[in-house]
């Protein structure tokens, strides 16, 4: 990590501190309550900082790179769609229905902002619409909460309409390679199995085979891709050769929940091969290096905060399945690294209780900046530690 790009570009001198404070260590650790609630208040800000329902994208602490200035960032399509599930997942576990009615608004803005065609558009809301494969995936899991949570018919035709957008330009080969965003590479997204599980998730819902089918075709093709060891080519969209801790566990969760969905042993074997590779990555520490190679190597010296929220999630689920205590015990120490990466007392409203992109906090992965998608995942983790009935059926999300 080029510590030299300070010098370059200007940075503000809260980031550059929290940069510092990652070096010595990080912050101190308290109880699994305070850390969900303070992420739990960031996420409900992020929500706040957008005038239209959405969740803003990020808290951007410096002035150097991404979606714009410093401050909240647009709302982002993508990541609000999964975060309805874990909103109304923290209203359960909290009693505290105004988390429910925040997930309700999310959706009802998808609902909004949803494309003729069914699809959900790629980057922010203030880019220009382009339909996006994995973005329609995503909110098709809101959706569904949505439904399930209030009944509303409206939810799952807006899921419906999606779903049929995706089912229009599958190929032959269960891939998605046409009218997908611009902002998509869309050979090197195997991870796109969180796709074929909403499908799968939606079929099963609604009855509707052609659903199910489609995301069978695609798990089939992620499989292809995937080696004897567990990792998964064509995973990353800006180095598939080292992709991303964040994209790896997206491809192996979509893989096994869709395997449980549709009780298919041949996936949920699959998955569970890369998510116990991943054991042999954890750190003492708790963390997972950034990026892995196909032989699960990593070079790198900083970490993919997402990814260990994530991974924290995928090996609860694998724990479920098997009832091996490494998993649950590896998923604790990935609890405690994230922890001590967040900040819960600092003056900003915009860094307190945020989870950053990567830690350091300079690190390349969303840098310099707090992740709405990264406290979705850190949230799940906390919520299926603490509570085993949500951890046996999971947050579909």
């Amino acid at each position: 990590m080029k510590e030299t790009l300070w010098r370059v570009f200007p940075v503000d001198s809260q980031a550059k501190q929290e940069a510092r404070i990652d070096r010595s260590g990080g912050h101190a650790v308290q109880s699994d309550e305070k850390h969900l609630a303070e992420t739990a208040a960031w996420l409900t800000r992020a929500q706040d900082a957008s005038p239209d329902g959405g969740v803003s994208r990020s808290y951007k602490a410096a002035r150097y790179r991404g979606y714009g200035p410093c401050g909240w960032q647009a709302s982002y399509p993508e990541t609000t769609g999964y975060i309805i599930p874990s909103m109304f997942a923290l209203s359960k576990m909290l009693d505290d229905p105004s988390f429910a009615g925040r997930a309700v608004k999310m959706a009802d803005w998808e609902i909004e902002i949803q494309l003729p065609s069914g699809a959900v558009m790629g980057s922010v809301v203030t880019a220009p619409p382009s339909p996006a494969v994995f973005n329609t995936g995503q909110v098709i899991f809101g959706w569904i909460a949505a439904f399930e949570n209030t009944k509303n018919i409206k939810y799952l035709e807006a899921a419906k309409n999606a779903a049929d957008y995706l089912l229009s330009i599958q190929d032959e080969e269960g891939s998605w390679k046409k009218g997908d965003s611009r902002y998509a590479k869309t050979r090197s997204t195997t991870y796109n199995t969180r796709v074929a599980w909403a499908l799968i998730e939606l079929g099963l819902l609604v009855h509707v085979q052609s659903y199910i089918e489609s995301g069978r075709k695609f798990i089939e093709s992620a499989l292809i891709k995937q080696k004897n060891n567990g990792w998964f080519r064509d995973n990353c969209l800006n180095d598939p050769s080292h992709p991303l801790l964040h994209t790896i566990i997206y491809a192996a969760r979509g893989l096994l929940e869709s395997g449980i969905a549709l009780n298919e042993q041949r996936y949920i074997d699959a998955a569970i091969r890369t998510i116990e590779a991943l054991l042999g990555c954890q750190r003492n520490d708790g963390g997972i290096p950034g990026r892995l190679d196909e032989n699960w190597n990593s070079t790198e010296t900083w970490d993919c905060v997402t990814g260990d929220a994530q991974a924290s999630v995928a090996w609860l689920r694998a724990y479920t399945i098997t009832g091996e205590k490494k998993f649950a015990d590896a998923a604790r120490k990935a609890v405690e690294f994230v922890k001590r990466t967040q900040n819960c007392t600092h003056a900003n409203p915009g860094i307190c209780g945020g989870v950053k992109g990567s830690f350091p906090f300079d690190g390349p992965y969303g840098q310099f900046e707090m992740l709405n998608w990264a406290a979705k995942f850190f949230i799940d983790a906390i919520i299926l530690i603490n509570d085993p009935k949500q951890l046996e059926k999971g947050i579909k999300g």
